[in-house]
């Protein structure tokens, strides 16, 4: 199988995963960024080892799609949360 580009949003999942967890801990919400970007940084250093066709082919390459991808889960969770706010605000006016 051919899995490529899908480990990296594998790996965007498994940091929003971390980030709500994390979110459940009572941590404060401002580390939940860092910790994504971290684990996804290590994520994608595992990923161009364990995964085939793995976009990137050096560890600092791997490290970078990592962090991007694990920053993209809290951008991610961060727009679907303020477009639902747009909507709720938006059905509140007469």
């Amino acid at each position: 199988m051919n899995f490529g580009i899908a480990g990296v949003a594998a790996i965007t999942v498994i940091a929003w995963l971390i980030g709500e967890t994390v979110k459940n801990t009572g941590l404060d919400n401002k580390w939940i960024p860092v910790i994504c970007g971290l684990c996804g940084g290590v994520l994608g250093m595992l990923g161009m080892n364990v995964i085939p066709n793995f976009p990137a082919q050096d560890p600092i390459t791997a490290a970078a799609v990592g962090i991007a991808s694990g920053l993209a889960a809290t951008g991610f969770h961060q727009a679907v949360k303020q477009l639902q706010g747009c909507e709720d605000e938006a059905q509140k006016t007469p």
